[in-house]
């Protein structure tokens, strides 16, 4: 493996205390848990020092990180993962960037900074009806610069524009090229290209000398006092060993969003329970630290309802089923890095007909065809089950030997995952008696399981679904083996988090900034658009600000 993907085992700490300013306090209270209490000299408690550190070295981290490193300023990225790129690794790669590119030009769009504008606030899209409209603005004028800056940092994109798409009305979404060396690839599925926008921001970071510590998991950031002054740094773990890295210029969090942190999560949509996975796990998590550190040193959340808005794809319904984690677009292969991880792929269904999707106690719920709203939300709802009034429970996929068939599918490993997500039996009975999962709160009732299939089967006689209104029920349930396959809905983007400005720089709870403290990607609240678009342009606004101006207002 090379040298992007490996935890560097020393950093020159001689380079960085000779670079990094200091933090600008000669003895005075360090706050952040982790922290020491009580007053202490600067100079005794920090391990190592830059201008600028990003909590993350995802999408946004990268592109802070270059853009801080093109306006002078020393940078250390910290990211917990074993390697960079998080989110941004395994994604599409679609980037979503317009307002007269030179790669719209190239394809005969015309756009505008102010049409970019226009279309994020518009208040017939759900997707940009509630968003700030400072940010937007901000967004939409640096739009341009951020794919010349992309361009100019070796980032490739393949020829051709796609759109339009979410709010916007003309073309301005392109993807990038994979990245050639596989071996630096999560997954090498055709359609999971966002390698070639992380590995090449990464390469422009590390040449222009970014200092970047993998397996560093950020515990603390380190303010003053809890509620004045600047952000000195954060405190780290590594090992089992605490690292201070103090910044003198600004801290980054860019850690990628809180959708994988239930508890957090329950804070926008008390649903949300226990059992619903996360796309681009177990690769990347989103955990939330960064807005919990954040929150702890004064910071608020913005634009919330954002997160519970019935549009985009913040859930969505699991297309690879028989699998932990079943994300429309993203299939972890068996060559995949991770797959010792992900341990299956899923079937993957063509034809929502071949199967019926029940809930936690044997009952359908919806049309299985659907993937509006309306689904989700039939899929949370109370289920009569006592032990659960929230979350709804698993949604497993029953179908039997004729489906497999006709869908071609191999249900074996490492298509399936035999440990709780996928089982088969010979009859219905015995299939229910099988089910068994860590968020199963009880046995599916045989019985109820049985009547269930039996009622549908009625339907594809009568050609009418009565219950749910799925068009034309086309096959029946009934030649074994019969199977019951994971199908949770599985969520996807972080889209509130942290207060900024324009500029990027994390707002407190009294409307003030926070010296020092910057935040971009999906820790970042107040502009709900879907992608790598929104991480790229507020990383490359906080690293120029925090370079340029230190943090201050």
């Amino acid at each position: 493996m090379g040298e992007s993907t490996r935890t560097k085992a020393s950093i020159s700490r001689r380079r960085f205390l000779k670079q990094g300013a200091t933090a600008g306090v000669g003895a005075t209270a360090l706050a952040g848990v982790g922290a020491p209490s009580g007053e202490v000299r600067a100079q005794d408690f920090w391990d190592l020092r830059a201008d600028f550190v990003t909590i993350g070295a995802g999408t946004a981290g990268l592109a802070a990180a270059v853009s801080a490193l093109d306006h002078g300023a020393s940078v250390i990225m910290i990211e917990e993962n074993v390697d960079i790129g998080g989110h941004g690794m395994c994604s599409g790669g679609q980037v979503h960037l317009g307002g007269g590119t030179s790669n719209q030009r190239k394809h005969g769009v015309e756009d505008t900074a102010d049409q970019v504008f226009i279309d994020w606030i518009r208040h017939d899209h759900m997707q940009s009806r509630y968003s700030d409209r400072d940010l937007v603005r901000a967004f939409a004028d640096e739009n341009a610069p951020t794919y010349e800056f992309l361009i100019e940092n070796g980032v490739e994109f393949q020829d051709h524009l796609t759109g339009p798409t979410q709010a916007s009305r003309v073309r301005r979404q392109q993807r990038t090229v994979q990245w050639p060396v596989a071996a630096e690839r999560v997954t090498h599925h055709p359609t999971r290209v966002g390698s070639g926008l992380v590995r090449a921001l990464e390469k422009s970071a590390r040449a222009k000398g970014a200092e970047v510590l993998l397996r560093h998991k950020m515990t603390s950031i380190v303010r003053e006092s809890p509620s004045a002054g600047r952000v000195l740094g954060i405190t780290a773990t590594h090992d089992g060993r605490t690292v201070n890295i103090a910044a003198s210029k600004g801290v980054l969090v860019a850690t990628g969003g809180s959708t994988s942190n239930v508890t957090l999560r329950r804070t926008f949509d008390p649903r949300l329970t226990e059992e619903y996975q996360v796309a681009g796990e177990p690769w990347s998590r989103q955990s939330g630290d960064g807005e919990l550190a954040a929150m702890a040193v004064g910071a608020s959340l913005w634009g919330t309802a954002n997160q519970t808005v019935e549009e985009g794809i913040a859930i969505s319904k699991t297309r690879h089923i028989g699998c932990q984690w079943g994300y429309n677009s993203l299939i972890w292969q068996p060559d995949a890095r991770i797959f010792d991880l992900a341990r299956a792929s899923g079937l993957t269904v063509a034809d929502w007909h071949d199967v019926i999707l029940v809930n936690q106690t044997g009952r359908r719920f919806w049309n299985e065809v659907d993937a509006r709203y309306d689904f989700f939300a039939a899929a949370m709802a109370w289920n009569g089950d006592e032990s659960k009034l929230n979350g709804g429970g698993p949604i497993w996929a029953i179908f039997d030997q004729d489906a497999v068939e006709r869908e071609e599918w191999d249900p074996r490993p490492p298509n399936v995952d035999l440990d709780g997500w996928f089982f088969q039996a010979d009859t219905l009975a015995e299939l229910a008696a099988a089910i068994t999962n860590p968020y199963q709160t009880k046995p599916i009732p045989p019985a109820a399981l049985e009547e269930t299939v039996a009622r549908y089967n009625t339907f594809v006689d009568l050609g009418e679904d009565e219950d749910f209104g799925k068009p034309t029920p086309r096959y029946k349930i009934q030649r074994p083996p019969f199977y019951a396959a994971w199908s949770t809905p599985i969520l996807h983007d972080s889209l509130t988090g942290l207060r900024t400005n324009t500029k990027a720089q994390v707002v407190d709870t009294r409307g003030q900034v926070i010296p020092g403290l910057y935040c971009a990607g999906e820790s970042q609240g107040g502009f709900a658009q879907h992608g790598l678009g929104r991480c790229l342009v507020f990383g490359r606004i906080a690293g120029r600000d925090a370079a340029l101006n230190g943090g201050l207002t």
